[in-house]
């Protein structure tokens, strides 16, 4: 008898759960004009206002993004089909008066970027992110969220989501923030899936593709794809646990896309412009790598600043350094390790990100922590006034990459590696969902390597924004690191035009020859030396027929008022990232031990 009353109980309770759940319908009769026609239904609400309103920030972004702004032809009615009053408190809010417990709510939505972050709807396809396109109640976000997709049969649509599979067209969340983060793919896309076996259980991981191409250009790029999720699984010991035994990966490689990644908890969006055969196959794969690095680090090995991720406001998190930043050192390590680049290619490819992290003047002004700060402004965000970012700003996906390489290659040098701290970080915080701080990360490298490593890597390189010596490091793996001190450098970026004007693109530099000259941003240089300059040859060509320390007399407009300076050229600070080999060099036995240890490769 008590069982029988058990699931009694329970049956009432999952039917009561059932009544409650938000239910969603999407259409897309006129998705020729980008149009979707959306309707959300509300029931068992308390009496009074009833509020719903579109997000504002997105999980994987920090900016503010303004939603509201594509939505419009909203109606409220309860649950006879009476229209209900709405009053708008706010440009992103809608407040519901009059009802009986019951609101149905129906608007049209326009969507044309396909991305990571917006929405696109058309006749190729309806590429949704959730917060970008459904409205929600921060009254309700504890209720489970269904959706029914009514696809274009015309156009043999297909769904494919991260979220809970309910029918062919008709899918659940358990919650809010589940549901804001799972986005969709509506479109005649091609699908491929492998499984792994971990733990006794099936771990599915498929590619679902929207594009133009081949089947078997699919094939020999979902090849790739294996390799990088198996070069992953290796780095921290095993796959998550994905909820309902899945990950997808959400690619859409056509024309009308937009180029971009954004990660999810158990998915992720790829989009670009270039197809597999043009030129995609090779460039877009870098993205997969980054992306599904995420699914430990971000996603279950969680910032406690994003914790919960609030769609109401930018959000802020001093640990982007790590998130970010060390999942792009593993970005193209893993396509080496996959055999996808070769080590040559790998290494070579370091010069430019590094180039960019250590000639940067933002260095005095912020560390990684404060740069990390900084995404609300950097992160798709947009504005109409000039920013001084060029120095004051880098990238906390380009500085922490560099932290990665070097905490790695320090490691090493004590016989540890970076996979293994990440191995213990994902153990510690990851597998339990228990989000971190930053002390967290540091307290866990101190139990890892020491504590004189520990503390000596985040207070010189985390909490101040000191150099780590990578020509010493890059000795260990048989890689050198020399600066090009014997070219002259200008240190502005100019663009000569067909008149023969030579335009200053971007602000200059702190410290550069140009900056010390005072040359800015907008300035047109006439001549250098009474020399024209010509529309047939670039200007940093111009530049390298004078020697290092020449003084170079510019004549330059400002504002139409002509105007003169002298530069002093210096030499160019670029430094040149190759293997030893290049140089005429062989490496001992135990150096390319170390980077056979270090890229897996033989």
């Amino acid at each position: 008898m008590k069982n029988i009353f058990l699931g009694i109980m329970t049956l009432i309770f999952t039917l009561n759960l059932q009544a409650q759940a938000i239910q969603y319908q999407i259409s897309f009769d006129n998705a020729i004009h980008h149009e979707a026609e959306i309707k959300a239904s509300f029931t068992n609400l308390d009496a009074g206002v009833f509020s719903v309103r579109m997000g504002r920030s997105s999980p994987g972004r920090y900016a503010i993004h303004e939603f509201a702004k594509n939505v419009y032809n909203l109606k409220a009615t309860d649950g006879n089909g009476k229209l209900l009053n709405i009053h708008r408190p706010n440009p992103y809010q809608w407040n519901i008066t009059d009802h009986n417990g019951e609101v149905n709510v129906s608007y049209t939505l326009y969507a044309d970027r396909g991305d990571g972050t917006y929405a696109q709807v058309d006749e190729t396809h309806a590429h949704l992110n959730i917060p970008a396109t459904f409205i929600y109640s921060p009254q309700l976000t504890e209720r489970e969220i269904v959706v029914d997709v009514d696809v274009r049969k015309d156009l043999n649509w297909k769904v494919a989501t991260q979220l809970e599979k309910l029918s062919d067209t008709k899918f659940r969340a358990p919650d809010f923030q589940y549901f804001m983060d799972s986005p969709i793919e509506i479109s005649d896309f091609s699908l491929r899936q492998f499984e792994v076996e971990q733990n006794g259980k099936t771990q599915t991981v498929e590619f679902v593709l929207h594009h133009n191409g081949t089947e078997a250009e699919l094939d020999t790029y979902f090849e790739q794809v294996k390799n990088i999720v198996l070069a992953q699984k290796d780095v921290f010991g095993e796959l998550p646990n994905f909820d309902f035994g899945k990950y997808t990966f959400l690619a859409c490689y056509i024309p009308n896309a937009s180029g971009d990644g954004m990660e999810h908890r158990n998915s992720t969006i790829l989009t670009d412009r270039e197809g597999l055969a043009e030129g995609g196959m090779r460039n877009n794969i870098g993205t997969v790598s980054h992306e599904f690095f995420h699914a430990w680090n971000v996603e279950r090995i969680r910032p406690q600043s994003l914790e919960p991720f609030n769609y109401a406001e930018a959000n802020m998190s001093g640990e982007l350094w790590f998130a970010e930043g060390f999942t792009s050192y593993y970005t193209n390590l893993i396509l080496c390790r996959a055999g996808i680049i070769t080590p040559e290619e790998y290494i070579e490819g370091l010069t430019g990100t590094f180039n960019y992290v250590w000639n940067s003047p933002g260095r005095q002004f912020f560390n990684p922590i404060e740069m990390s700060y900084q995404a609300p402004f950097v992160d798709a965000a947009t504005s109409v006034d000039p920013v001084n970012r060029e120095n004051t700003f880098i990238s906390y996906y380009s500085y922490g990459s560099m932290l990665g390489l070097a905490l790695d290659l320090s490691l090493r040098e004590n016989k540890l590696n970076l996979d293994d701290y990440f191995k213990l970080v994902w153990e510690t915080f990851g597998k339990s969902e228990t989000p971190y701080t930053i002390d967290d990360l540091h307290q866990t490298l101190v139990k890892y390597a020491g504590k004189e490593f520990g503390d000596h890597f985040f207070n010189y390189y985390i909490y101040k924004s000191e150099m780590p010596n990578y020509g010493n490091l890059f000795q260990t793996v048989g890689v050198t690191l020399k600066q090009a001190t014997e070219q002259p450098y200008f240190g502005a970026s100019v663009a000569i035009n067909q008149f023969g004007a030579g335009i200053i693109q971007r602000n200059t530099q702190i410290g550069t020859p140009a900056y010390q000259a005072g040359l800015e941003r907008g300035d047109v240089i006439m001549t250098v030396n009474n020399t024209p300059l010509s529309s047939n040859q670039s200007f940093n060509d111009f530049i390298s027929q004078f020697e290092v320390g020449d003084t170079l007399k510019v004549a330059y407009n400002r504002y139409g008022v002509p105007k003169t300076t002298t530069v002093v050229l210096t030499g160019n600070p670029a430094y040149g990232i190759q293997l030893v080999e290049k140089e005429g060099d062989k490496p001992r036995k135990k150096v390319l031990k170390n980077r056979r240890d270090w890229l897996k490769v033989e």
